[in-house]
């Protein structure tokens, strides 16, 4: 078969024009990049009631073996509107540092791709570079502050604002930076994040408009001072510039998938760090104008899910009305134990024990947040009956159905299976349920989430985490929702634990308030939100020709 890369040149894309009057935007609300790019001015739209019906598309832990999770929310967008619905996809914008890094593109595969897809995963519209160069803007103006006389009396070992950049590379992770004298900054120990990790991305990501945007971004928490007390963006002044480089940023981006399907590709937080969903502006605005919305979360259900629930819908008060969790006979096998080399090869026994790992994330979504779910397994060609048969039983005694999904060799055509157990769940009542109440102590939210929703026996805290968690309370951040941190290999904070790990102990190893962003990050482990390159990069194989065409990216 042709690579995802080849696929995507070869098709005959829409002008930008026709995809937006099929999702029932006026040409006058575009701003054109190109002939197949443009944003949205979403103000005009912004008192519409919502009329969609929203899908949320997650997954089990993922695995070498993969999911597919993107690639099925196109096509299952795709399949939708060949059973005559109208359907308007959300994904989020891949980060350069995977692109270049290990997972390769990150729009889709086969005949299940947004495109165009060398624009999406590269540069796209700006939207990443704006946000990295309002980071580093508020990081300037702190150190600079510091600098012309520190009048607010900021600890430079309270600094917890760090520069960043939208590339995978481990040697800017820790530095020492402000060498060279007194005029050169104040000599500190610092670091960058990628991008997508910076809590820029996640303000804009939750923020409903431009001034929405602005208010978060003052509230942002910068620094504290010598006696303890938080410094935000706007004791900076710095909160109005950066909305103004933002201020294109905000605006959804469109674009299509192989079939025409009309995408809101916009945003991208980390799914470990932060909440890990695309923007409300690009959710709110399909819901505005199409019958079904088709979204995913990052991660497994127990990240991804979990945080697009309790803090996408919370915040922007969305509801879905189907949720679709994607696995793949070869990733079952993966969690029961099976080498990655043997993955091809019927083995009933090892699928069954990596069997509970799937069920755990249904469990979730149907009992714990009461929502209908589906099944969707992402069929591969040495998949067989025996095994499938036997994760349709296992779901079928949860009350849950099972779908083929084959869009990636078939588009929207292979899945219209699960297109069609969706809009039967969509006519069913759903009735989201919290995992649990914003008016509960820091603590409780954390350890309702480990018990609940990892299923894990309790937590541990390091002193500077129970520390900062009391700290948090006493100056009133106690009110908002906690973001886990954790891998996202395993449902415990292990990412050797494979399947449905019980009786384990999360540890909390750091604790960190996004007042912008309106949660509190929970850190487990040793969670990297500057990733670096593998041995052999996906870059390595990326390269363009004389006339500009790319290969390689996927």
């Amino acid at each position: 078969m042709k690579s995802d890369i080849q696929i995507a040149q070869e098709a005959q894309l829409r002008p930008i024009s026709e995809v937006a009057a099929a999702a029932g935007i006026d040409e006058s609300l575009l701003e054109h990049y190109g002939k197949v790019k443009a944003k949205i001015d979403t103000r005009p739209l912004r008192d519409l009631p919502r009329k969609g019906k929203l899908i949320l598309v997650t997954a089990i832990n993922p695995t070498p073996a993969g999911e597919g999770k993107t690639t099925t929310s196109v096509g299952l967008s795709d399949a939708l509107r060949r059973l005559g619905k109208n359907t308007i996809l959300c994904l989020r914008e891949p980060s350069l540092g995977p692109v270049f890094g290990i997972k390769g593109g990150a729009a889709g595969g086969g005949y299940a791709q947004v495109v165009p897809m060398e624009d999406i995963n590269l540069h796209f519209t700006g939207d990443f570079h704006a946000i990295g160069a309002a980071n580093n803007l508020l990081a300037a103006m702190l150190d600079n502050h510091i600098q012309q006389g520190n009048q607010l009396g900021i600890d430079v070992k309270k600094i917890t604002w760090r520069r960043c950049v939208d590339m995978n590379d481990r040697q800017l992770r820790n530095i020492v930076d402000g060498l060279g004298g007194r005029m050169q900054g104040v000599p500190r120990e610092d670091g960058f994040d990628i991008t997508v990790a910076s809590e820029i991305m996640a303000v804009l990501c939750l923020a409903s408009d431009l001034m929405d945007l602005k208010a978060r971004l003052a509230r942002m928490v910068v620094a504290y001072t010598y006696d303890d007390k938080p410094v935000t963006a706007h004791d900076l002044k710095a909160e109005g510039a950066m909305a103004a480089l933002l201020k294109d940023a905000i605006k959804p981006n469109l674009v299509q998938t192989l079939e025409g399907t009309p995408a809101l590709v916009h945003g991208g937080p980390f799914a470990n760090i932060a909440h890990g969903c695309n923007s409300v502006a690009a959710t709110d605005t399909a819901l505005k104008l199409a019958d079904y919305v088709v979204t995913e979360a990052g991660f497994g259900a127990d990240l991804g899910a979990e945080k697009f629930l309790d803090i996408k819908c919370r915040t922007a008060g969305m509801k879905p009305s189907a949720v679709v969790i994607v696995a793949t006979v070869k990733a079952l096998k993966y969690n029961g134990g099976v080498p990655k080399t043997e993955l091809g090869t019927e083995n009933v026994e090892a699928l069954e024990r990596g069997l509970p790992n799937l069920l755990k994330h249904v469990e979730n979504i149907t009992q714990v947040f009461g929502l209908p779910a589906v099944v969707a397994i992402n069929r591969f060609d040495n998949d067989t009956d025996a095994e499938l048969a036997l994760i349709r039983d296992k779901c079928r005694a949860l009350g849950v159905n099972v779908a083929l999904s084959e869009v990636w060799a078939k588009g929207g055509e292979g899945g219209e299976e699960l297109g069609r157990e969706v809009l039967r769940l969509c006519e069913q009542d759903s009735r989201l349920r919290f995992a649990y109440d914003l008016d509960r102590p820091l603590r409780e939210k954390i350890e309702t989430i480990v018990t609940r929703i990892y299923g894990g026996a309790g937590v541990q805290y390091t002193s500077a985490a129970a520390k900062e968690l009391d700290r948090l309370e006493a100056m009133g951040f106690g009110g908002l929702p906690v973001c886990m941190a954790k891998t996202q290999y395993s449902l415990s904070d292990d990412q050797t634990k494979l399947g449905r790990p019980e009786g384990f102990t999360v540890s909390v190893s750091k604790v960190k308030v996004s007042a912008g962003a309106g949660f509190v990050v929970v850190q487990t482990g040793d969670i990297m939100t500057m990733p670096g390159l593998p041995k052999v990069p996906a870059a390595e194989k990326i390269d363009v020709d004389e006339n500009g065409v790319i290969s390689g990216l996927f």
